[in-house]
């Protein structure tokens, strides 16, 4: 079982890295704007989080205020995401405090992962 959950594990850490490094990559191009792959990285990150919150094959106490938080940040990250291909579909262009927002959210939301015991 344990096997199964650090595959969960990384899966999750991919997402991450999907959602993270795709917004990276647009921030270093100077580019404001959602692409696809943001939100295919949000969701699998989503996923496999949710899979991860349930408490199969550990010795341990979830702490579920720690995944309440990260649920919040992730729904806003979605929400931001939405918003933000929308309105770029609709406007042809993307706020900067939305595009921001995305890339601080996903750094914040790894930082509780980590640093949050």
């Amino acid at each position: 079982m344990e096997i199964l959950r650090s595959i969960v594990v990384l899966v999750h850490i991919i997402g991450f890295a999907i959602l993270f490094g795709s917004w990276l990559a647009e921030a270093v191009a100077r580019r404001i704007r959602v692409t696809r792959l943001m939100t295919v990285g949000m969701t699998v990150a989503a996923i496999a989080g949710l899979a991860l919150a349930a408490p199969w094959g550990i010795d341990y106490q979830l702490d579920y205020v720690k995944l309440g938080v990260k649920l919040v940040v992730l729904l806003v990250i979605a929400a931001l995401l939405g918003i933000g291909s929308a309105r770029q579909r609709r406007l042809g262009s993307l706020s900067p405090v939305i595009f921001w927002l995305i890339g601080i959210l996903t750094l914040l939301n790894a930082g509780i992962a980590v640093i949050w015991h």
